[in-house]
């Protein structure tokens, strides 16, 4: 998702290093910081596929700086990887929000609809974080106030997701 994370936000407008990775652990949150030497690997891996230019300005200070921005081939794999998450990109909500923040950049709105539909089907098949056997347990079913607790905050999340989700795909479909 870090790959994805800075090619996303270098489409929308070049960036030194340093802002990137501002900008990806304002995405990320407390959830998973970035640190420079997970976001400075992942930048020269993106640079040497092609993906990424790097251009050195003066600096404030003595060191030069580089501002990154993508190629036309790091547009085109952007577009590729939202166009085409992997399940687990769908699945797993952190994942899902970095998807989500950059899905704009897919143009095509039937591409869009047909992503959101794909996590739409994932929260309409039952689950829960806890199970009796193969069944999921439901919140109405638990009685530690803390698993009850994890159980209705899922739900609630899920019911705001899945009500954007069907008016955002209504919009889309209509654009169609």
């Amino acid at each position: 998702m870090l790959e994805l994370a800075i090619l996303g936000f270098l489409h929308e407008a070049p960036l030194h290093g340093y802002e990137l990775r501002r900008r990806i652990a304002a995405l990320s949150g407390h959830i998973k910081p970035v640190a420079e030497s997970t976001l400075y690997p992942a930048i020269k891996r993106l640079e040497n596929a092609g993906l990424l230019a790097r251009e050195p300005q003066p600096g404030a200070a003595a060191a030069p700086r580089h501002m990154l921005s993508l190629t036309d081939e790091g547009r085109a794999e952007l577009r590729r990887r939202l166009g085409d998450p992997a399940e687990n990109d769908i699945s797993d909500e952190n994942r899902w929000f970095t998807v989500l923040a950059f899905l704009r950049h897919l143009a095509d709105p039937a591409a869009q609809a047909a992503v959101l539909r794909r996590r739409l089907a994932f929260l309409e098949e039952p689950s829960s974080f806890f199970y009796e056997g193969e069944r999921p347990v439901r919140a109405e079913e638990v009685d530690d106030p803390f698993r009850r607790g994890v159980l209705i905050i899922a739900r609630a999340t899920s019911t705001a997701e899945l009500a954007w989700l069907r008016e955002t795909l209504a919009g889309l479909d209509a654009a169609v």
